[in-house]
């Protein structure tokens, strides 16, 4: 009998550890880049919707730099205006939806990028943005990502916001920073420090 209960002793903390160490391995997974949130909304699409990114966009972060509330727009021919989107949280799906994007449907916009060209993910496209020379003496807080087609070709807009220097604890929106998909080179600064008085 006693041998029995070691026996259920050890099975239990095997599956103890086997349980927590998986945990550790969600709790990794809430910073997944755009990319990857891309291939884990290939899941929740339509077949032919698949890989056809239209846009993908963050909201502002909270906390640090990295967002961690995410929209992936597919190109799905099955939706009226042409669109599926999936909104992440933590790395986690949180809805799928079918967004009315009528504007979208005047242009291009609406059309999916070439993913040969998407080749810079949002994790590489942030740390560019936050080397700006004129950003060097600021405090950065926060961040909001945006990859679309701009100009014809894909392009993250990284939106940053820093610490007031009269009063730290708020923030101001400093502007923009425009950054090819494909190379990562820096096409456009619109920055405004001066906003951080």
């Amino acid at each position: 009998m006693k041998w029995i209960i070691r026996q259920l002793i050890g099975c239990v903390v095997v599956i103890s550890l086997v349980v927590s160490s998986g945990l550790g391995v969600l709790a990794d997974d809430k910073d997944l880049t755009a990319y990857q949130l891309v291939k884990e909304g290939n899941r929740h699409v339509g077949e032919e919707a698949r890989d056809k990114v239209v846009q993908i966009r963050s909201e502002k972060s909270i906390g640090n730099l990295t967002p961690t509330i995410w929209y992936v727009v597919y190109y799905d021919l099955d939706a009226t205006a042409k669109a599926t989107e999936v909104k992440f949280g933590a790395g986690q799906k949180l809805a799928v939806k079918r967004p009315a994007r009528v504007f979208e449907l005047a242009g291009k916009a609406h059309l999916p990028m070439d993913r040969e060209k998407l080749k810079i993910d949002s994790d590489k496209a942030l740390d560019t943005a936050i080397k700006e020379p004129l950003l060097k003496n600021l405090k950065l807080l926060a961040s909001r990502m945006t990859l679309e087609r701009w100009e014809e070709q894909p392009t993250w807009k990284v939106r940053l916001w820093a610490a007031k220097l009269r009063n730290p604890n708020k923030d101001a929106d400093i502007g923009d920073i425009f950054i090819s998909a494909e190379t990562g080179k820096v096409l456009k600064t619109d920055l405004h420090i001066d906003r951080v008085d």
